[in-house]
């Protein structure tokens, strides 16, 4: 009985992981056929827009950033960039008010007390005095098409909220090659992709997207949560479609050093979890592909390493029941000792890509750990610094 019961298990935790992985993308594509493409009707409007950014210690990026936004291809007499500076300690301030003198479209809210993106972005929405808000990162650099093509989806009014294709750079300078996230991110940009052809986006890109101001939903002050997860799913609550656009192009640089993307992935692991508290009800929703998706692309791969784990120990007690088990529980050895072994090679910048990939996934699912366990044991802070530029 007790066989029985860890064969259930170990099939049962095998196939949430292929699900998740494997068989969602591809249903993705499957249901994409039955949808009408609106591309081709998108109407060429060019509405009020609010831009808004967050800044915390930005002086290296926030000029870039400002001239960015001054070339891009739209009307610059519809458009207000407010900037709220959360307390910032180095020269982004004095930047911002250089930049501010130059350009009427700009305006620069100046925190005198630190208390966090979202407690800021509120405010600066409170502030927002046009129809579409467009929220984005002072390390983010528009496309100079970008606008234009993220507010042409809003002619269809069904639509709530639009993300923008975000694309990942090799950074300049020293770069830590065992870092695959340019990879994953394609793979994530897949998923986001026919996600969006089905109304159904589950989370923004924090570098690009926007939303209609009467949908904005205030995001909790004492809280830690993630804000474009946050956001996607409240517009998706109110039963507003969230689409991608692939055309509206914004570009970041990928974290030098992978271990600061480490951090960052345990910060958003912790966050996710907290961001679903309040949206619980999305898991039984009566837009079935809505709740299909929120499992597949977060929730069971938010468990991952949950799964790993239990995997491994099931795997164990059933070693002698099978030749297949035999086999498997060997390639799982074999795999988290190439993770060993590239760890171990990373420290003398020593790099093998077929290995890194597999140093890389297994970091990323102990970030998911670590966050969990924060989570749990309520470690994290709504207040966080933000990536080393």
């Amino acid at each position: 009985m007790i066989r029985i019961f860890a064969v259930l298990f170990f099939w049962i935790l095998l196939f949430l992981i292929i699900q998740s992985y494997l068989l969602y993308p591809l249903s993705l594509v499957l249901f994409s056929f039955f949808r009408r493409n609106s591309a081709n009707d998108r109407a060429n409007v060019f509405p009020s827009i609010s831009i808004l950014i967050s800044a915390f210690n930005e002086e290296k990026v926030i000029e870039e950033r400002i001239e960015n936004i001054n070339n891009l291809e739209y009307d610059l007499s519809k458009v207000e960039v407010i900037v709220g500076s959360d307390c910032s300690t180095d020269r982004t301030n004095e930047i911002l008010t250089n930049c501010a003198e130059k350009y009427k479209w700009l305006r620069i809210e100046k925190y005198n007390k630190r208390r966090g993106k979202a407690v800021v972005l509120n405010d600066l929405v409170n502030l927002a005095q046009n129809e579409l808000l467009v929220f984005t990162d002072a390390n983010t650099k528009f496309d100079k098409n970008a606008l234009v093509n993220l507010v042409s989806e809003f002619s269809h009014e069904d639509v709530g909220g639009v993300c923008g294709r975000l694309v990942l750079d090799q950074p300049k300078g020293e770069f830590e090659k065992a870092n695959r996230e340019r990879l994953y991110w394609k793979y994530e940009t897949h998923l986001k992709k026919y996600e969006g052809k089905l109304g159904v986006l589950i989370g923004a890109n924090g570098g690009i997207y926007a939303i209609r101001k009467k949908l904005f939903t205030k995001f909790p002050e004492r809280e830690a949560v993630t804000d474009d997860l946050y956001q996607a799913l409240a517009l998706l609550k109110q039963n507003f479609k969230f689409v991608y656009s692939y055309e509206a192009i914004a570009d970041e640089d990928v974290s030098k050093e992978i271990i600061t993307e480490f951090k960052r992935k345990i910060r958003f692991a912790a966050t996710n979890f907290q961001t679903l508290k309040y949206f619980k009800k999305l898991l039984f929703s009566s837009n079935v592909v809505l709740s299909y998706a929120l499992w597949s692309h977060k929730i069971i791969r938010w468990f991952v390493p949950v799964f790993l784990i239990l995997i491994l120990i099931t795997n164990l007690l059933l070693v002698s029941s099978g030749q297949f088990y035999y086999d498997f529980l060997i390639a799982q050895l074999i795999f988290y000792t190439l993770t060993i072994l590239c760890y171990l090679l990373s420290l003398i910048k020593i790099n093998i890509p077929f290995v890194n990939m597999i140093y890389y996934y297994s970091l990323t699912n102990l970030a998911l750990l670590i966050g969990l366990f924060k989570f749990i044991f309520k470690k994290h802070t709504y207040i966080w610094d933000s990536t080393p530029r």
